[in-house]
């Protein structure tokens, strides 16, 4: 069965791999394909977090904001990496900004329409939990990497 195109496309994804079957087809209910032009935003700080993005062409720049510093890029992702994971955690609001690089090809996740398969079947939200825990220390792990490098080292 063949869910908008896109089920043999989430199955290449390194993300996905070794996805049962059924929980394949229950992702790809959620899934569409976006594109975004460079210099376009993915999603804002604060904005409702209501998708994730699989990139699958392209980089996209994860960016913090300071007073005094403007704009920081914490992260830069590439094709088979995740934009966005502040749609699993209440109150699902983005936490940092993603800006597109290049021109960028995703899979646009519906993150309420994932949610609510999570919720209706614990193994499939257990899998994606296990999918996203390493990303969310990756990027735990970046961002206190770059406040390291704002704030410098004791004593300057």
């Amino acid at each position: 069965m063949q869910v908008y195109g896109l089920d043999r496309t989430i199955r290449e994804q390194p993300f996905f791999a070794g996805l049962q079957e059924a929980f394949c087809m229950l992702v790809c209910g959620c899934a569409r394909n976006v594109r975004f032009e460079a210099g376009q935003y993915l999603f804002h700080e604060g904005a409702p977090a209501e998708e994730f993005y699989l990139l699958r062409h392209g980089r996209v720049a994860l960016e913090l904001h300071g007073p005094e510093r403007g704009s920081v890029t914490f992260q830069t992702l590439g094709p088979g990496e995740l934009a966005g994971v502040s749609w699993l955690i209440p109150p699902y609001r983005w936490t940092y900004d993603a800006r597109a690089l290049t021109l960028v090809r995703a899979i646009a996740m519906d993150a309420a329409c994932l949610r609510q398969k999570c919720e209706e079947d614990h193994h499939l939200g257990y899998e994606m939990m296990k999918r996203f825990m390493p990303i969310l220390i990756e990027r735990l792990q970046a961002t206190r990497l770059q406040i390291l490098d704002v704030y410098g080292s004791p004593g300057q």
